[in-house]
């Protein structure tokens, strides 16, 4: 039966997406505002706080919630660093590893209710035939520079302005500012019918500023995502955060060379995230830190068991040629589809890449 149903394993992912979509914004409909709230905390995805109807939340909000709250105001008041501070933060922690653990970085990719929003809108984009802005592939191109802003705002936002609050050398306005900013609280609000975070807050001009950012990325989030394949994926800090823990989950993505690795690059085309080392590389090199075990490299390789999403030592899925042809049938490594009867789409290549 679920092979009638998801014949593929990109739809397959997609149905645990849409699920995932409904639990993370609508979660506490089903089981109730207390239990919701019991669920976890930590999850390893962005799921809004912001949201009053969801099932659980992403772990940056209590990260800067007890560090602003619990670490940064405990040292300004000059008092020891006991469990009293650390242990909530510890168990914040924990929670998130023991989620992590189960499906790593799949999180990013199969869970996740604004990398599902950005996916929706790719997909809608190519059917109305958007062309598709893809990012350099060259080793000083535009990829290696996007790169490292993702660290930049784990460290910044989860980490050094909820401390620096606390210290009270910065206004309290910044005490969650990674919250403040990040286009899932307006957009999974949005689909609750909760409006109110798109408002401005004149309070201040912290306050302002922080609400004007937060528009912008998700005004950028919409229109880029139709053209732009993840694209604040990319920049994302708990993909940053992900990737600190990425080596100790058992979920991981495993691949070995082939003759004709770094020769067809269709795996590398097929990546949402444009990571070229998976092309290139093998082994840990090949699971790049932007990685978020969508499996559309393993699905688009076309070569037997060349690139594996494994647990442990378990397999779960493998390249497959005859998986590949099947595959480019309805959608090729970019995404591009057969268009629609009323939707002319005629830059649509239809030689196989992989015959090249």
């Amino acid at each position: 039966m679920l092979k009638l149903l998801c014949p593929t394993l990109s739809r397959f992912r997609m149905t645990v997406q849409i699920a995932m979509l409904f639990v993370t914004v609508y979660g506490s409909v089903f089981v109730g505002n207390y239990m919701a709230d019991k669920i976890s905390n930590a999850l390893p995805a962005l799921s809004c706080a912001y949201d009053q109807m969801n099932g659980g939340y992403c772990v940056l909000v209590p990260t800067q919630h007890i560090i602003h709250h619990r670490i940064g105001e405990a040292m300004v008041r000059a008092q020891q660093l006991t469990f009293q501070m650390v242990l909530p933060l510890l168990m914040t922690f924990v929670s998130f590893f023991a989620f992590f653990f189960v499906l790593g970085k799949m999180f990013c990719g199969w869970v996740c209710p604004l990398g599902t929003l950005q996916e929706l809108i790719g997909k809608l984009g190519r059917r109305l035939g958007f062309g598709l802005r893809r990012f350099e592939k060259d080793d000083l191109g535009e990829v290696k520079r996007v790169r490292p802003v993702k660290w930049l705002l784990l460290l910044a936002l989860v980490f050094v302005l909820p401390l620096a609050t606390g210290l009270g050398v910065t206004p309290h306005s910044l005490g969650n500012p990674y919250c403040d900013i990040c286009p899932s609280r307006v957009a999974t609000t949005l689909l609750t019918g909760n409006t109110e975070q798109l408002a401005l807050r004149l309070g201040d001009n912290v306050s302002f500023g922080l609400g004007a950012i937060a528009n912008l990325l998700i005004g950028f989030m919409l229109v880029g995502a139709m053209a732009i394949r993840q694209p604040f994926c990319r920049i994302c800090p708990l993909l940053a955060m992900n990737a600190v823990f990425q080596r100790l989950s058992p979920m991981r993505l495993a691949k070995k060379m082939h003759d004709n690795c770094g020769k067809c690059g269709i795996c590398s085309e097929a990546c949402p995230m444009d990571i070229t080392e998976i092309a290139k590389e093998e082994g840990r090199k090949a699971y790049h830190e932007d990685c978020t075990l969508c499996g559309r490299c393993a699905e688009y390789c076309p070569q037997d068991g060349t690139i594996q999403i494994k647990w442990g030592p378990f397999a779960l899925f493998s390249s497959r040629r005859d998986y590949y042809k099947s595959k480019v049938k309805g959608e090729l490594p970019d995404g591009t589809v057969k268009p629609l009867k009323f939707v002319r789409n005629a830059a649509r290549p239809t030689a196989d890449p992989a015959d090249a």
